[in-house]
Parts: structure tokens; C-alpha cells; sequence
């Protein structure tokens, strides 16, 4: 068996764990079971892409395992006309995934290197959907606002205020919040009115802290 055989037998074999673990729409499972994840790691990972367990990808940051990803995707309950921002672009695996599900996204990463990375390969794999721009991703993306829908890849100590600002009413957001860098919960935040948020703990989780404005402005404290 050839390795691209291999990878896409890996990919088939992850889809049907998601679904076994809960993952039920039928979208996101496609679009896991299509975006090749061996693109977005290093080149020494690719035999360990669709393992379930977060991979190294340099600048200190992480692509979340697959499970994680399918989750907070789910949760956005997209339709395929929203526009999304997504806060940490890291390989830009997380933004061709919504590329798959939404109508635009936007994707904002701190590191230069890895914008330039994801910038490059969204582009190769023809990722039209999506636009990487530097910045401070805890004070989102304004440019783009509002949003239907967003996703933070990265743990603040609290629910950035510019996020909510940017939200539609109507809007879902997915995050990880808590003050303790070992430990912080998964919120679905969904904007029901001018200044009315509903709040729903998703999971315990643990992620790279969210470095920012409206983060953690020293994560090492």
C-alpha cells in the first residue's frame, strides 16, 4: 500500500471514530473525512496526522486533535452562509475545515511564520473561502465583523469583550476560558440580543494560551 493509501485509509478510520464518539453531523464528518490533516503537520508527523492527540507545528503552538476540532466545528452549527473568524490560524487546518462548511472565513494568527505557512498551503489546496491576517486575535478581527460564527483555538483567562462585540445576534461562539493554564472549559456562547449572551459549558479541556490584548498579556505568570 502506497503512503498516500495509507494516509487516506488513517482518514476514513478517524471519521468513523468521530462518529463513535459522537460526532453526528453529517457535514463535518465529510469535511474531515476530505481535508487531508498530513498536510498540516511537519513532515516528520504525517504517519501520526490522524492520530487523536494534538501535534506540535511549530512557534510553540499546537494542531489540535481531531475529536477537538470536529466538536467545536459542531457546535457552530453551520449552514454553509455564514461568515466565520477563526482566532489562531495555526496550520490552518481549523480554517480549511470551515472553508468546507461556511461561505467566508477569516482567520487570524499572532505568528507571521505560521500565517505565512497556512496562508501558503490554504492556496495550494485551493482554500478561495479563507483569508489569513496577522494580528491580535483576542481583540478579533474587525475588518470582517460582524460574524455568524467563531472559534478561538487558543485558552483566555476570559471571553474577549471584542469578540462579543463582533458576534451577530443570533451568532454562536466556541472558546476555551479559564484562569488556570492546565485547565479551562469549553464554552458555546450564543448572542441572543443587543447585551443577552447564553452561556453552555461544552467540556474540561486544556489548550496554548491565548496571548493577547483581551488574553493573557504574560501566559508565563
Amino acid at each position: 500500500m502506497t503512503e498516500q493509501a495509507e494516509l487516506a485509509a488513517a482518514r476514513a478510520r478517524m471519521v468513523q471514530q468521530l462518529a463513535a464518539r459522537g460526532i453526528d453531523s453529517p457535514a463535518v464528518l465529510a469535511a474531515m473525512g476530505k481535508v487531508p490533516r498530513e498536510r498540516f503537520v511537519p513532515g516528520e508527523q504525517r504517519q501520526r496526522a490522524y492520530d487523536d492527540s494534538p501535534l506540535p507545528i511549530g512557534c510553540g503552538q499546537t494542531i489540535s486533535q481531531p475529536w477537538m476540532v470536529a466538536r467545536m466545528v459542531q457546535e457552530l452549527e453551520l449552514t454553509g452562509r455564514e461568515r466565520v473568524l477563526e482566532v489562531g490560524a495555526g496550520s490552518g487546518y481549523g480554517a480549511a475545515m470551515l472553508a468546507e462548511l461556511a461561505a467566508e472565513v477569516h482567520t487570524v494568527e499572532r505568528h507571521p511564520e505560521l500565517a505565512r505557512r497556512a496562508t501558503t498551503l490554504l492556496a495550494e489546496l485551493g482554500c478561495e473561502r479563507v483569508t489569513v491576517v496577522v494580528g491580535d486575535g483576542s481583540q478579533g478581527w474587525p475588518d470582517g465583523a460582524p460574524y455568524d460564527a467563531m472559534v478561538v483555538t487558543a485558552a483566555g483567562p476570559r471571553i474577549p469583550p471584542a469578540l462579543l462585540e463582533q458576534l451577530k445576534v443570533g451568532g454562536r461562539l466556541v472558546l476555551p476560558v479559564g484562569e488556570d493554564l492546565d485547565h479551562q472549559q469549553l464554552l458555546r456562547v450564543e448572542r441572543l440580543g443587543p447585551e443577552e449572551y447564553r452561556q453552555q459549558v461544552l467540556a474540561q479541556v486544556r489548550f496554548v494560551p491565548l496571548v493577547g490584548e483581551q488574553g493573557w498579556t504574560d501566559p508565563g505568570t
